[in-house]
């Protein structure tokens, strides 16, 4: 293992898009690296990294925009992205660290899209027609991101995709199968690589429009609960029900625009009941390892034995597949947009290009408002009232999403719950697992979904 492997061997884990936490590296390698910038002896270099990770018998890949500069020029701002100190061909100590910090590289990066270039193994691409303005450096954005956005101004934001899988990223796809829509920041390029042992070229970042002043929707919904502390409101007054029938309109208008883009198919009767036996199979292993759920394991059951049943085809498409309310954000004019189609981002791409029913984003989403009032809840628990509260609040908007799904043409829940209730709980059984490994104080939000039926979606109209 070489000095820069070490380092990074201890770095990586410590990086919020890591997805091995708490799992022993037992292997690290560099398999490629690419030099964006090189400045000289004094100057910043910047390099990309393709690294890949040995853990127990699981390989991953990430990307890694690796800056150097000599030890005694480390700006005092950049001193927190620091990796560690290396030897450089001549000898020389050097620091590495984080180059997504660096404003200086970071506006470098944003020059080479206004030059692309379709040679060499890291290429650069722009749409056509596309004029890419540079001059500002990117800002990293902060909070529970898999990836890195870097926002430059108020004109553009790069998504830099830092667990690597090979082919085109669904969300550079589904992005260019929207753009023109009102509903999706505009697509305006890419990076794309070919990497050892990939036979496709595979998408490194995405750069986007930036919308100024957009408010994200879990901000939102939770502020909204927010006003059923105390007494001061009732869940019918704090509901931001307006919103949520908007966001339910403009989620059919963009499951629309990807069925008239990209292909659609059906699943039969068949495929259908081998669905169901897959979601049994993720509720026996998510049951063994979480004892809490297995006592509901009959109501879930129940459901998933309604749906191996249903006998008619189930119309599949592309969909957003990683849907809840931290994906969409409010605009200034008050529309909402939809982020992040990469969908979850632990499943290969290869799974997440896979056609599914769009009533899968749609139950995203119902959970998600779930989340939204179970938020509330675990930050102020044993008040009944407040839970009543909670609860009629997250069902008054969970009503409105579907209502104003059906109404912008997707298809209505009302007429598909034995479906829509299979994937919530499908969902639910899901965030079990996810919340009794990394945060049990909020492992009774899916739980007592679960128990009081609330994954039985509400009916539309």
């Amino acid at each position: 293992m070489s000095q820069l492997e070490e380092l990074l061997a201890v770095w990586l884990p410590r990086q919020r898009w890591f997805s091995g936490k708490g799992i022993p590296i037992r292997q690290i390698r560099i398999e490629s690296r690419h030099t964006l910038v090189s400045a000289g002896l004094e100057g910043p270099d910047l390099t990309l990294l393709i690294i890949k990770t040995g853990q127990r018998g699981h390989d991953s890949r990430y990307q890694v925009l690796l800056g150097s500069r000599p030890s005694r020029s480390l700006p005092a701002d950049l001193a927190g992205a620091a990796i560690g100190v290396c030897q450089s061909p001549g000898g020389r100590p050097r620091v590495i660290y984080d180059a997504a910090h660096d404003v200086q590289l970071t506006a470098m990066l944003l020059e080479r899209f206004a030059a692309p270039s379709g040679a060499g193994r890291v290429r650069f691409r722009t749409l056509p027609g596309e004029r890419v303005r540079t001059g500002s450096a990117g800002r990293m954005l902060t909070g529970e991101q898999s990836n890195t956005s870097l926002v430059f101004g108020e004109d553009y934001v790069l998504k830099m995709f830092r667990r690597v899988w090979p082919g085109p990223n669904p969300d550079l796809e589904l992005n260019r199968a929207l753009s023109g829509s009102p509903y999706v920041a505009r697509p305006c390029g890419w990076i794309e690589a070919d990497l050892p042992g990939y036979a496709v070229p595979t998408t490194l970042a995405m750069l986007q429009t930036y919308i100024p002043g957009a408010v994200d929707g879990w901000v939102l919904a939770t502020a909204s609960a927010e006003k059923l502390m105390g007494g001061s409101g009732r869940a019918t007054e704090t509901s931001f029900a307006e919103d949520a029938a908007l966001l339910g309109r403009t989620t059919a208008e963009v499951h629309r625009s990807l069925a008239r883009t990209l292909p659609t198919d059906v699943l039969s009767v068949t495929a259908v009941a081998e669905l169901a036996d897959a979601m049994v199979e993720r509720l026996a292993m998510a049951s063994a390892e979480v004892p809490e759920l297995a006592e509901h394991a009959p109501l879930v059951m129940e459901a998933y034995s309604e749906f191996a049943r249903v006998d008619e085809p189930l119309p599949i498409q592309r969909i957003h597949g990683d849907y809840h309310l931290g994906q969409v954000i409010r605009t200034r004019s008050g529309g909402w947009v939809l982020l992040d189609f990469e969908g979850e981002p632990t499943v290969s791409v290869r799974e997440r290009r896979r056609p599914s029913s769009p009533l899968r984003d749609v139950a995203g989403m119902l959970r998600s408002f779930d989340y939204a009032a179970g938020y509330l809840l675990v930050k102020h628990p044993g008040d009944e009232e407040l839970e009543w509260s909670a609860r009629a609040w997250a069902r008054n908007n969970r009503e409105a999403f579907c209502r104003g799904y059906a109404d912008g043409g997707g298809a209505d829940p009302d007429k598909h719950l034995t479906v829509l209730r299979a994937f919530e709980f499908d969902k639910a059984v899901y965030e079990v697992l996810y919340e009794a490994r990394n945060r049990p104080d909020w492992l009774r939000v899916p739980l007592e979904s679960i128990a009081a039926g609330a994954s039985k979606p509400p009916v539309a109209r």
